[in-house]
């Protein structure tokens, strides 16, 4: 079986993105998944984190004035380029059946997803010994 990695479109750094820790395409996530790869575990020395806290302006009634978005920035560690997101909507960390015993909600800690742009990835393929390279667009 062939395992397929990935390296940073920009600089050509291989970022040890494995398959084996990357979620379905179809599995649905609040933050939603239209357009990226998402990966349950990552090696931490590939990239550099940069939090993110913004609130976004909508003044709907005089006593609402917005909401708070809170996510962190994926940057490649060689060249800087974005690369992705982290997101808190991973599966939930206990097997807690959630908040009033209807499922798992915000109200259950849940393991962080990481979120990668596919523009921002070359895909690579090992066959055996070979190694065979492509962009994703």
């Amino acid at each position: 079986m062939a395992s397929i990695s990935y390296s940073c479109a920009e600089c050509g750094i291989f970022l040890n993105l494995s398959s084996n820790y990357q979620y379905p395409a179809d599995l649905y996530f609040e933050a939603g998944n239209r357009g990226t790869l998402s990966f349950s575990a990552i090696d931490d020395t590939k990239f550099r984190f940069e939090k993110e806290d913004r609130i976004m302006p909508f003044f709907e009634t005089l006593n609402y004035w917005g909401f708070q978005r809170k996510r962190t920035k994926l940057n490649c560690a060689s060249c800087g380029k974005l690369v992705g997101y982290v997101y808190d909507d991973g599966r939930p960390a206990t097997d807690s059946s959630g908040q009033f015993g209807m499922g798992p909600s915000q109200a259950v800690p849940r393991y962080p997803r990481y979120r990668f742009k596919i523009k921002a990835l070359k895909q690579e393929q090992m066959n055996g010994r070979f190694l065979i390279s492509s962009v994703s667009d």
